[in-house]
């Protein structure tokens, strides 16, 4: 079992900059992707950033260039640094971590945090 917690979400204006943290706890070996999903009012859940245990990373058009995805040292805690924000970026971003054993992938999600992007 993984748990996922995140922080730093809040109130930004445009043109701010936010970073997030995921701590990841449970068995940790076992992640090789962690990474990052927002959810806006009416809208799906959708990717903005991953990384893979090799440092391997994919961003959201709308992210890329602006957001980076990042692993400390142990592969325990995932970050993203959120530059230039955009009142659209505003959404519920959550933390996401996938484990492989073998052929058998199995997902978890973070609670969320709130990231709110306005004058």
């Amino acid at each position: 079992q993984v748990q996922l917690v995140e922080s730093g979400g809040g109130l930004v204006q445009p043109g701010g900059s936010l970073r997030l943290s995921c701590a990841a706890s449970g068995s940790i070996s076992n992640i090789n992707v962690m990474g990052w999903f927002r959810q806006a009012p009416g809208k799906q859940r959708d990717m903005v950033a991953l990384i893979t245990s090799n440092g391997l990373t994919t961003y959201a058009d709308s992210a890329k260039g602006r957001f980076n995805i990042s692993r400390d040292n142990t592969k325990t805690t995932a970050s993203l640094q959120m530059n230039v924000l955009r009142p659209e970026d505003t959404a519920v971003y959550y933390c996401h971590a996938v484990t492989r054993i073998g052929e058998i992938y199995e997902s978890y999600w973070g609670q969320g945090t709130r990231v709110t992007v306005s004058s």
